[in-house]
């Protein structure tokens, strides 16, 4: 078992983070937060597809005041992402926005910095001090030699003493990176140096297949070790597979579960169905189920079901013929590669059924 450092507790809107709650799966829109049905739409689908927390680029007043809009359709919290302008994050606090993320040293000097924290905390507000390799001060540059994890550990620290300095508490922080090494290093040391909730993410990780390597990686590396309160896996792709990707890197640590684990064999020289299409479109069509229970798509008949025994549900096909089995007993055949998927998933349904019922009782 995971043993998770023990932070502070402060709350996104109705989600707490750190504490004794779980490891939050966040995500960010990829589209114009001034587009505000755009906007509400992809925050809408993130909610369905798990993410509890969604952050919003602020770039101008326009994206700004549309915030109010966004957030009176938005069923889970909304962060504000804000670099330099403190305007920005008093209109987004205006707006209604359940959370900040901003670097108080890059948004003016103290006047500016004293009324956005006023502002956040007479609202119940966190600001989450967001630090990536990129944006390590100068100084800390030179003295450092670069964007080392002791350079962004101390880059976050100076801008936590400015809100502590102003009695602010309600803090998260992150240290990102598009190295999995040094996000690493940085987040082991901060996590030895503060007891805030730490958002943990690699930054730049790139498309659908590498990101989520390298997400899973540093973050499976940080989590093990029971660091890190809230994650994002950033990906050049839509933001709503980020949502699939972190709930299996969590499952695989049994720290959360959400939805069906579609299990497969590799493939291999008995195999006769096209096995990878079949197993992509249950993956696709179980996305936003949110029930827990195990699926299986095997390639053979014959060892399919014994194979994985385990599965609640599962289907394994040959030439022309298909079998659904559960728990390894196989309860019906399918006749043709054809009907193998549509037939199929009118068995999941059934035992979705069954097991909603269950759960009602």
């Amino acid at each position: 078992m995971i043993a998770r450092k023990k932070t502070r507790e402060v709350r996104v809107g109705a989600v707490g983070v750190g504490g004794s709650n779980p490891v939050r799966v966040q995500s960010m829109t990829n589209v114009d937060t001034r587009d505000v049905f755009a906007a509400t739409a992809q925050v809408c689908e993130l909610a369905r597809a798990g993410c509890e927390i969604v952050r919003l680029a602020v770039p101008d007043e326009e994206a700004a005041k549309a915030l109010a809009y966004i957030r009176a359709g938005s069923p889970v919290p909304l962060i504000a992402d804000i670099h330099f302008d403190h305007r920005l994050a008093l209109m987004a606090l205006e707006a209604g926005v359940d959370g900040l993320r901003i670097n108080p040293g890059n948004i003016g000097g103290k006047a500016k910095v004293d009324a956005v924290v006023s502002a956040a905390a007479e609202r119940s507000v966190p600001i989450r001090i967001g630090v990536n390799s990129g944006s390590v001060e100068k100084k800390l540059l030179a003295r450092f030699g670069g964007p080392t994890p002791e350079a962004m550990v101390e880059s976050a620290l100076g801008h936590v003493a400015l809100l502590e300095r102003r009695n602010f508490h309600a803090i998260k922080i992150s240290l990102k990176s598009s190295s999995v090494l040094h996000t690493i290093a940085a987040y082991q040391l901060l996590s030895a140096r503060v007891d805030y909730p730490l958002h943990i993410g690699v930054t730049e990780a790139g498309t659908l297949l590498p990101g989520a390597v390298k997400s899973a990686v540093g973050l499976g590396v940080l989590l093990f070790q029971g660091i890190g309160d809230t994650l994002r896996v950033s990906l050049t792709h839509d933001p709503v597979a980020e949502i699939g990707v972190a709930y299996d890197i969590l499952r695989s640590l049994s720290l959360r579960e959400r939805g069906p684990e579609v299990i497969s064999c590799p493939t291999c020289g008995r195999t006769e169905i096209g096995l990878i299409a079949l197993a992509e479109e249950v993956q696709r069509r179980l996305r936003d189920v949110p029930e827990v229970f195990k699926v299986a798509v095997m390639g053979c008949v014959v060892n399919g079901p014994g194979e994985a025994r385990e599965a609640d549900i599962g289907i394994a096909g040959g030439r022309g013929v298909g079998i659904v089995f559960r728990k390894g007993e196989v309860i019906r055949k399918i006749r043709g590669e054809e009907n193998l998927l549509p037939e199929f998933m009118k068995e999941v349904d059934k035992y979705l059924e069954e097991k909603r019922g269950g759960e009602r009782k």
